[in-house]
Formats: C-alpha cells, sequence, structure tokens
C-alpha cells in the first residue's frame, strides 16, 4: 500500500515536471521567436534607411520623424534640376552645414546656387560641387569623405526648398568657410583675394572683390 502510494506521488512529480520544463521550453520559444521577429523589424527599418541614404535622404531623422520627399522640392520652384543635382545639392548642403540653423543651410545652398548662376563656375550641381582646382576639392566634405556619410535631415530638405523656391539671403556669396576648422593657408587666400560679406553660425560669406566694385 505504501509502494503503491510513493509509487503515484512519484509519477505525479514526474508529470508535473515535464509540465514545468514544457512551460520553460515554450517561453523559451517565444521568446526566440519574439527576438526574430524584432531582428527581421530591426533590418527592414535599416535597409530602407540605407536605400534612402544612398539616394541622399534620410527615411527619418534622429528624432524618428520622417524626413518630406525630395520631389515636393520641384513644386513651384525657380530651379528645376536633375535628380541627381537635387540629391547632390541635399547632401552637400547636409555636410557642410548640419549643425548650422535652418538660415545657415539656406546660406549653403544659396552659395551653390550661385555658382551655377555665375560664368565663373560649371553650369551644373554636381559639376560644382565635386570641381577640383589644381588636384583640390572645392567643398571639404568631398575631400575627407564626409559628404557619402550624412543623413540629409527635414531641416536641411525644407533649407533647400526654400532655396530652389527662390529665397536669397546670401548677398550674392559665391564663397563660405568655417574660420574654425579651416587651416590658415586657406583662410590667408580667402582674407587676401576675396571681401567678407557677412557671418553666419559658424560660417563667414565672401564675394570676388571685383563684385563690389
Amino acid at each position: 500500500m505504501y509502494k503503491r502510494a510513493l509509487s503515484g506521488l512519484l509519477v505525479i512529480n514526474l508529470i508535473f515536471l515535464i509540465g514545468v520544463l514544457s512551460l520553460c521550453r515554450m517561453e523559451e520559444i517565444c521568446r526566440k521567436l519574439q527576438q526574430t521577429v524584432s531582428e527581421v523589424h530591426m533590418e527592414e527599418s535599416l535597409l530602407a534607411d540605407k536605400e534612402s541614404i544612398m539616394m541622399g535622404i534620410a527615411s527619418r531623422t534622429s528624432s524618428g520623424q520622417r524626413v518630406v520627399d525630395c520631389s515636393e522640392l520641384q513644386r513651384e520652384s525657380k530651379y528645376q534640376l536633375e535628380q541627381a543635382d537635387l540629391e547632390v545639392l541635399l547632401r552637400i548642403v547636409e555636410a557642410e552645414a548640419g549643425c548650422e540653423d535652418e538660415d545657415g543651410k539656406l546660406l549653403v545652398a544659396n552659395v551653390i546656387l550661385n555658382r551655377m548662376n555665375s560664368e565663373k563656375f560649371p553650369d551644373s550641381i554636381t559639376e560644382i560641387v565635386f570641381q577640383r582646382e589644381n588636384g583640390v576639392s572645392q567643398f571639404s566634405p568631398i575631400a575627407d569623405g564626409s559628404y557619402y556619410k550624412v543623413s540629409v535631415s527635414e531641416e536641411t530638405v525644407q533649407a533647400v526648398g526654400r532655396a530652389l523656391a527662390g529665397e536669397d539671403i546670401s548677398r550674392g556669396a559665391l564663397y563660405f568657410a568655417a574660420r574654425k576648422y579651416a587651416d590658415s593657408e586657406s583662410m590667408r587666400w580667402f582674407d587676401e583675394k576675396l571681401t567678407l560679406l557677412f557671418r553666419h553660425g559658424g560660417h563667414e560669406f565672401f564675394s570676388d572683390k571685383k563684385a563690389l566694385q
């Protein structure tokens, strides 16, 4: 009688143990499944952002806010740019003025558009941005490669949109420099060969001396 009761108790304990192990196993499976689903969603999001970045536009800012579609920039625009030129403009403005306010970004876009309208510079945005003089790039983000790493923010899109719509606060500037980061030889050329128009944020804006005579 005692052995029978003991055997029954062992069976009950064994069933209970199997149930606990099964439950733990199911929880582990569920956790792994949830992790896998999360990783898939993350990979899809990263892939989407990577594809957008390759086009010069991040799908979201760091705050998670979606960026305006660049196709909106062509509406009511004074300048009708090729898609490639538009993407180059967005990217160089972000690279040069990512830490500036929206007007600072607008000014950089203005300078590039001023160059496009000047006989001294090439006729397209892409040619202007990638122009080299004596083997030296005109824009430091091209030289150091940061141009290729930026994600264009919504503020940059808005600033470029304002520039393309004809808003110009540059006073005709064809050059700009960040004295804080430029080498002394480069700034000596700016100071001796050009006329300082004004400063905004971390940039100084210049024109040719002939332009003011």
